[in-house]
């Protein structure tokens, strides 16, 4: 290693652009790559039928070429040969053949000679494709006895050397024509067996910065990719997974499989070079590597010091979330608001931090092209700052939620019935877009005394991590720093999503996709919205002007949060009109759908049928109409004579809101604190007992013990009457 940056800037530039959200920071290292070991196996470069994989084949020159052209020292080591080679002699075996050999087929062919002839069509098709790239590839085959002659190494280094200064790809094969290797290439005694083994003595020998060893599957799996259980690895920790992985089959070619390229991997992660195994069905897996992205299963002499793998994490910042919530709700409620204060004033004490890393994801997403409604609902404006901490500070205000009382009943004497809130317990919050959703969330999510997970989207990677950072870094060490997890990488949701015995809601945020992927990928209950389609009523009776008022509003003054609060693009949103041909001309430049209807309940009837069940209105004089209105419309939000923009948690009052739900259960239209409480039943007795169902049985005393260890009842009350005939009334006398 360290060998310096790289000779082109276009890789650099590219991590960029690249997928943010699947960087990983301890692939960092590939900044200071220069040559690179890219080992192909046999199954990429051949199909099932055993031709060659010209697409995949291409691809791969395709990204030599481009690390080549940004100064990259690029080496291959290339399978392939003996199976292309069988595949040719049998084809030409079978053309030649009598009608007699074609009844008793003879199909056996020798592996040397397979070798022979699989070798020269192989890098005739590298030269084809190279040539092709404006690029010069050159062949060097080896076998196990040339590593025997001690001057053997240096003379491999000049030639490479050599090579690489003139722009040249060397590409490596074993010489398994005239190999001495016993069949069927079981021999593992030798310097190398096996082009994996290869692959690895050439890293060694050639000072290599970094191997990627291509293959049929997208990396090494904790048990045979074909076991739906089985999980991607993406660090290998030999001390975690060296005994727990189960491998499978051998690949249908080739001599080794996953066995023989994790053995070469670790060997050479343990030298100090990294090893990267990934697919070579991919297109960019290369170029993907070298952004620094987390795709593959990466060896790194170092990973043991990087703690445990993702499928650890997930369970783990789940668990350590709700710990910390059991913290958090011991704590008074004067001492729980001291914290959210204490984050209002850290906000706008870190402002021109937070703004800076704000611009920063706005930079990137300008260059990558992302849609403006998009970059608009990434902006952190001026003022927002100081209005979130505001939020904050009426959230502190509000009421204690924790330990509310909702319901007392005193179903016998001295026996107490209580329902009070209680905190669910652990949040997992999906968002897309807006950084100042992470702010509202977590703030509820305190006042409300439960755990909070966090997946932002990649666009503001950098704005969701410093205003995660300022928030935590408010919170006392008495709950824990790990009370909000934010989860970066969204290969993490998956995991997430299956801990649905730690977690207890999920509320996403977003696209009508995102909503509905959610959904069908979880037990964990989902709270949200599918889909936005608002609607606004005009009735005859309507003050025009103020409809007009009302539909510019709600359907044209601010299309960014229009989207982001209902879900749907503003074509999808109805404006309803009466059959009056004099309206049209009114609205027809709007970015609505026009619908005629005859009369409120046949507007009702549309909206019920055709609606989201979101936020729908009617603008009316006629109070009649507008009562049947809001009592018959079946949705989260109704309103009269006021826009659908009201649907918001801050404008009603609720400081904040973590979504808006459309959904029947636990919590409907925008969600604050009491949304995210549920209730805890509460029974304060003296002793009573059911007494088989026939009625409360109580006033019993603690029973004595006897000599011989027997409990004696004494002194039990008469039957009470039972919870039942009691209902709500309050009982004197038992």
């Amino acid at each position: 290693m360290g060998r310096g940056g790289i000779g082109g800037a276009g890789l650099v530039a590219a991590v960029a652009k690249a997928d943010v959200e699947n960087t990983d920071s301890t692939r960092g290292f590939v900044k200071d790559v220069k040559r690179i070991i890219i080992k192909v196996g046999t199954a990429v470069v051949t199909g099932p039928n055993g031709r060659l994989a010209m697409g995949r084949l291409g691809a791969l020159c395709e990204q030599v070429k481009q690390l080549n052209f940004e100064g990259y020292e690029v080496i291959l080591v290339t399978s392939g040969a003996v199976g292309v080679g069988r595949q040719r002699l049998k084809y030409r075996k079978l053309v030649n053949s009598s009608f007699a050999d074609l009844q008793n087929p003879q199909m056996d062919m020798d592996g040397k000679a397979c070798a022979a002839v699989g070798q020269s069509v192989l890098m005739a098709i590298y030269d084809t494709l190279f040539s092709q790239l404006d690029v010069t590839s050159s062949q060097l085959l080896v076998t196990d006895r040339d590593f025997m002659d001690p001057s053997f190494g240096n003379q491999l280094r000049e030639t490479v050397n050599s090579l690489l200064d003139l722009k040249v790809i060397p590409v490596f094969n074993e010489n398994d024509a005239i190999s001495t290797r016993r069949q069927p290439y079981e021999d593992s005694s030798g310097i190398f067996w096996d082009n994996d083994s290869l692959a690895r003595l050439l890293a060694q020998e050639l000072k290599a910065d970094l191997l990627i060893m291509l293959s049929d599957v997208e990396g090494l799996y904790s048990g045979p990719p074909s076991d739906p259980q089985s999980k991607i690895i993406h660090t290998y920790v030999h001390e975690q997974h060296g005994k727990l992985i189960s491998f499978g089959e051998k690949s249908r070619v080739g001599r080794g499989g996953m066995q023989a390229k994790v053995a070469a991997a670790f060997t050479a992660a343990s030298k100090g070079i990294p090893v990267v195994i990934a697919s070579g069905f991919a297109i960019d897996s290369i170029i993907k590597v070298m952004r620094g992205e987390k795709i593959g299963t990466l060896f790194h002499r170092e990973a043991n010091q990087w703690g445990c793998s993702k499928e650890a994490t997930a369970r783990e910042m789940a668990v350590a979330a709700r710990d910390c919530s059991r913290h958090l709700q011991k704590l008074s409620s004067e001492e729980r608001k001291k914290i959210l204060l204490d984050i209002a004033d850290a906000l706008e004490a870190n402002e021109d931090l937070i703004t800076s890393e704000n611009q920063a994801d706005l930079d990137l997403a300008q260059d990558i092209g992302y849609d403006k409604s998009l970059v608009a609902r990434m902006t952190i404006k001026p003022g927002k700052i100081k209005s979130l901490a505001g939020s904050i500070r009426e959230i502190a205000d509000m009421e204690d939620p924790i330990s509310h009382t909702l319901k007392r009943t005193e179903v016998a004497k001295d026996l107490v019935f209580e329902k009070t809130y209680c905190p669910l317990g652990v949040l997992l919050i999906i968002f897309e877009s807006r950084p100042d959703a992470l702010v509202q969330i977590a703030s509820l999510a305190i006042r409300s005394g439960n755990g909070l997970l966090l997946k932002g989207g990649k666009e503001a990677m950098r704005s969701n991590t410093i205003l995660h950072k300022v928030i935590t870094g408010a919170i006392p060490d008495v709950v824990g720093k790990k009370l909000i997890g934010l989860v970066k990488n969204k290969d993490e949701i998956a995991d997430l999503l299956k801990l649905d015995d730690v977690i207890d809601l999920v509320i996403p945020r977003g696209s009508n996709k995102l909503v509905s992927q959610i959904k069908a990928a979880t037990k964990i209950p989902v709270l949200g919205h599918a889909d936005g389609i608002c609607h606004v009523y005009i009735d005859k009776s309507a003050d025009m002007d103020m409809a007009k008022r009302i539909v510019l509003d709600a359907k044209v003054d601010y299309p960014a949060a229009w989207v982001v609060i209902y879900g749907g693009p503003v074509a999808h949103d109805t404006l309803k009109l009466p059959k009056v041909d004099s309206f049209h001309h009114e609205y027809n430049s709007m970015a609505c759908t026009l619908e005629f209807v005859d009369d409120v309940q046949s507007a009702i009837d549309h909206i019920n049928r055709y609606g989201s069940a979101h936020t729908d209105c009617i603008i009316t004089t006629d109070g009649k109409a507008a009562e049947t209105f809001l009592q018959q419309v079946d949705s989260a939000a109704v309103f009269h004579n006021a826009s659908t923009r009201f649907c918001d948690g801050a404008r009603f009052g609720l400081g904040a809101e973590v979504g808006i739900s459309t959904g029947r259960i636990h919590a409907r239209g925008p969600v604050g604190v009491d949304g995210l409480l549920t209730t805890r039943c509460i029974l304060r007795g003296s002793g009573q007992v059911v007494n088989g169902d026939k009625g409360v049985n109580a006033h019993m005393k603690v029973p004595e013990r006897g000599d011989a260890g027997v409990f004696h009842d004494k002194d039990l009350a008469g039957v009470g009457r039972s919870a039942a005939e009691a209902g709500d009334m309050h009982i004197a006398e038992a």
